[in-house]
């Protein structure tokens, strides 16, 4: 479902049509939870802001002024809230999703690396402050560009920038780190 769409059932729901909210959510609930999920150590906890998400948008449905995309609107709500429980839960461990980054090859050292890989990344990324793998999530899983990442988070593009620099160079030297210390 295109933008437009998603702004056309907004306006649906800014006059309290709840047959547009249920469509609404139907197609951003998935790839909002995994926004947040990917960030706290608890599916419960996620489903919860998921829901004060969608919350905020029915109640925020005619505020929407169409100045960004719907789905980078609805991201910012959902990174806002995720950052309230941080804030909220400062000792909460956050995790990541990990790719896929085995292959289907039968060779049992080719699938060893790189279970041995997704650990030392999984390791990293754990180690990254919240902004910056909240960065690193949006560019690189979610697909955003850092323009929309700006609005999502509520900072200027620059900093956006910034923050993926140092995140990256931050992954970069935590891998090569382990990387060096892993027995070949």
């Amino acid at each position: 479902m295109g933008d437009a769409s998603l702004a056309q059932l907004l306006t649906y729901m800014a006059g309290g049509d709840k047959a547009a909210f249920a469509e609404f959510y139907r197609q951003l609930e998935k790839p909002v939870f995994r926004f947040i999920a990917k960030k706290l150590n608890d599916p419960v906890e996620a489903n919860d802001i998921l829901h004060e998400v969608f919350m905020d948008v029915w109640r925020s449905a005619g505020k929407f002024e169409g100045r960004s995309k719907v789905k980078t609107w609805v991201f910012g709500i959902a990174y806002r809230k995720t950052m309230d429980h941080f804030r909220k839960y400062s000792r909460l461990t956050v995790t990541d999703e990990m790719p896929d980054l085995a292959d289907d090859s039968s060779d049992a050292n080719t699938c060893l690396a790189a279970s041995q890989e997704a650990e030392h990344l999984k390791f990293c990324m754990d180690g990254l402050k919240p902004e910056h793998r909240t960065v690193i999530d949006l560019a690189f899983y979610e697909d955003m560009t850092y323009g929309e990442i700006s609005k999502v988070a509520n900072v200027p593009e620059g900093t956006i920038k910034t923050r993926i620099f140092h995140a990256k160079k931050l992954l970069l030297r935590c891998l090569s780190g382990r990387m060096e210390r892993t027995p070949s």
